[in-house]
């Protein structure tokens, strides 16, 4: 069974990793909102930590069912994530999002591995309003 992605940083339309990763292999790319989780900056991209009442926005991103595999791995590496790695400073994990519409889907999405949200929780930089691309841009400091 193939899931859509939820992207919330460098992944976005307009985000350097976008073209890299994304054109051409998508179906369709709609704006959404994960609650339950907020965002912090870090070194050039945000980490989404999973934290009661907080609320992310991005794209909802939907693969062509041809590329799904290849498009899975692709961000895998990205992202640096393997598997019950404990190096890992992302996990990949279902959520639930919320399309504009209001409809509610479950994506995948790479959230901040346990030691990383620790150190964020601990002194990170706290995007207000969870979305990565209306920041103050240049401001704070980074934790990773």
């Amino acid at each position: 069974m193939t899931v859509p992605f939820f992207v919330y940083g460098t992944l976005r339309p307009g985000g350097h990793n976008h073209d890299l990763f994304l054109r051409g292999r998508t179906e369709s790319e709609e704006p959404g909102r994960m609650r339950g989780a907020v965002l912090y900056e870090g070194p050039g991209y945000p980490y989404a930590v999973e934290e009661p009442g907080g609320v992310v926005r991005g794209e909802l991103v939907t693969a062509l069912p041809e590329a799904y595999g290849q498009l899975l791995g692709a961000l895998d590496r990205l992202e640096e994530y393997v598997p019950g790695d404990p190096r890992n400073l992302y996990e990949r994990v279902a959520r639930e999002v919320t399309r504009a519409d209001g409809t509610a889907v479950r994506a995948w999405v790479y959230v901040a591995a346990p030691a990383v949200a620790a150190r964020l929780r601990a002194g990170g930089t706290l995007i207000e309003g969870g979305d990565w691309h209306v920041r103050p841009r240049g401001h704070g400091r980074t934790c990773s």
